[in-house]
C-alpha cells in the first residue's frame, strides 16, 4: 500500500469522524485500513444502495450505517443512539455527501455530533503525500462558524486523490448568518 499513517487514534470512546476530502472510492478502503491497524473499531454511513445483497453481509461486517438519502429524517437521532449504546463508536462521515465537488457540505455530521454530545475527530488522506491520519478533537458545541473556520484551515493543506472534486469545507447555512 505504501501510505503511512500519522499520530495516534483518538483517547475518547465515542466521536463523529469527519472523513475528508471524499474524492475517490478509494477513500473508504483506505479509512477503513487505518482505522484497522489503530484498533479503531470503525463505523460509516452509506448510501442503503450498498446494503444488498450480494454486499449486505460484508458491508455491515465493515462497519456500515445504510442511510436512505430520499428520506433522512430520523436519521440523526438513530445514528446518536447507536453511539451511545456501544462501549466505543467511531462515526466516520464524508460531509461531503458525494465523490463529485458541490457547493456546500452536508451538515449531518454536526448534528449527529450534537445529537449525541459527542466531540468531531477530524481525519485525512492526504494522496499527494501518501499519508493519513488524525486531527483534532473539536467539541460539537464550538460555535459553527469557529468550528468550521478551523476545519477549513485543517483541511487547506490536504489533498484528495482527485482534488478538484474536493468540495470546500462549507455548510449552507454559514451564507445565513
Amino acid at each position: 500500500m505504501g501510505w503511512k499513517i500519522d499520530g495516534q487514534k483518538p483517547t475518547t470512546p465515542h466521536y463523529v469522524l469527519v472523513a475528508a476530502p471524499h474524492t475517490s472510492n478509494w477513500d473508504g478502503v483506505y479509512l477503513v485500513a487505518m482505522a484497522w491497524r489503530l484498533g479503531i473499531d470503525i463505523h460509516w454511513l452509506g448510501k442503503n444502495t450498498l446494503f444488498k445483497f450480494p454486499f449486505k453481509t460484508v458491508v455491515n461486517w465493515l462497519g456500515g450505517v445504510a442511510v436512505d438519502r430520499s428520506a433522512p429524517n430520523g436519521l440523526v437521532n438513530a445514528v446518536s443512539s447507536r453511539i451511545l449504546g456501544a462501549e466505543e463508536f467511531a462515526l466516520a462521515v464524508p460531509p461531503e455527501g458525494t465523490r463529485k465537488r458541490g457547493e456546500f457540505w452536508k451538515s449531518g455530521f454536526l448534528h449527529i455530533a450534537k445529537g449525541a454530545n459527542v466531540p468531531i475527530v477530524l481525519s485525512y488522506l492526504d494522496y499527494s503525500k501518501k499519508r493519513g491520519g488524525f486531527g483534532p478533537t473539536l467539541s460539537s458545541d464550538m460555535p459553527v462558524d469557529e468550528l468550521m473556520e478551523e476545519i477549513r484551515e485543517f483541511y487547506s493543506k490536504v489533498l484528495g486523490k482527485f482534488p478538484e472534486h474536493f468540495t470546500p469545507p462549507r455548510l449552507r447555512n454559514e451564507d445565513e448568518d
